[in-house]
C-alpha cells in the first residue's frame, strides 16, 4: 500500500443514480429582423450623444482625474486648442534617436 491517504468514494443515492438526465431546450431560431420577446425596450431612452455623433463630432470620455481639472467642456476644448497650437508651433514630436540604448 502507498503512504498517500485515499479519497473516500462517493456513491450516488438511489434517487440520483436512477434519474434521467435533463433535456436541454433546443435554441429557438429567429429571423434576423425580429427581436426576441425577452428583450424589453419599453423603458429605453434615446442616446443623448446621437445628434452630436451624427454631426461628425468626436465623443471622448475623460478619466475622472482629468475631468476634475476642467469645469466645462469649453475649458477642455480651450486647453486642447492651446496644446495643439504648441505642437504645431514646435513641430510635433521630437525626432527619435537612432542610437539603441545599451
Amino acid at each position: 500500500m502507498s503512504d498517500k491517504p485515499t479519497k473516500p468514494v462517493r456513491r450516488a443515492s438511489p434517487a440520483t443514480r436512477d434519474a434521467k438526465p435533463a433535456k436541454r431546450a433546443a435554441p429557438r431560431r429567429v429571423a434576423a429582423d425580429h427581436i426576441l420577446p425577452e428583450y424589453d425596450f419599453s423603458h429605453a431612452r434615446p442616446n443623448k450623444y446621437a445628434v452630436r455623433y451624427a454631426a461628425g463630432s468626436n465623443v471622448v470620455v475623460l478619466d475622472p482625474d482629468v475631468a476634475a481639472a476642467f469645469p466645462t467642456a469649453a475649458a477642455v476644448n480651450d486647453a486642447l486648442r492651446a496644446l495643439a497650437g504648441l505642437i504645431r508651433e514646435h513641430g510635433g514630436r521630437p525626432p527619435r534617436s537612432r542610437r539603441r540604448p545599451a
